[in-house]
């Protein structure tokens, strides 16, 4: 039998789970005009979600740089660089020096739906699935078309054995952002196993 903490994380996981793909269909989400309202608005950042979502476009790498660019400004510089040192900190493989930084940042600016996303990165590199989960639900409710955090929730969900509501969230991925390899591979496995267990 796990142990304690393992048994809560996997429940808070769970629970997230569920949430995630309340606000993936929209159920009592926010709407991205309010998530954004702090952020520059829908208005600017829908073509650029439309450029993203057409499988055939051929400017969608640029239109998921203008994306990830208007999120990482939270209205602080102070807080933005604490955002960029977070993330040079993932990208050296120091994810708790990175949980540092970023649990300072959402002292300081709790609606900041980019420091939830970078935290529940860094919380799913250090195996803590419950926080990682309340972190990018939290990063959800900010920013409902975090494509990322999705795909998060999905290699979560299916690490714990749970591959119907992990192909939910792989799909409303991809739906956002249909040029994700690891998505599509995720999803044609799980397709797989689907298929497998019906025979």
């Amino acid at each position: 039998m796990g142990s304690a903490s393992t048994r809560h994380n996997c429940f808070v996981t769970a629970r997230a789970g569920v949430f995630f793909l309340a606000l993936a269909a929209g159920w009592g989400a926010p709407t991205w005009a309010q998530a954004q309202a702090t952020a520059g608005g829908a208005s600017g950042l829908d073509p650029l979600f439309d450029e993203l979502a057409d499988p055939d476009g051929q400017t969608w790498a640029r239109a998921e740089s203008d994306i990830r660019r208007a999120w990482s400004h939270s209205g602080s510089a102070a807080m933005d660089l604490l955002l960029q040192r977070a993330e040079a900190a993932l990208d050296a493989a120091e994810p708790e020096v990175a949980v540092g930084h970023l649990t300072a940042v959402l002292d300081h600016a709790p609606d900041f739906a980019a420091a939830w996303a970078a935290r529940a990165n860094a919380q799913a590199a250090l195996g803590r699935f419950g926080p990682a989960a309340a972190d990018a639900a939290q990063a959800l409710s900010r920013a409902p078309r975090d494509w990322s955090m999705l795909t998060l929730l999905g290699s979560m969900l299916e690490d714990m054995n749970r591959p119907e509501t992990a192909l939910a969230a792989f799909r409303a991925s991809d739906r956002l952002h249909p040029h994700q390899q690891d998505v599509k591979d995720a999803i044609r496995r799980l397709e797989s196993r689907d298929s497998a267990e019906a025979l």
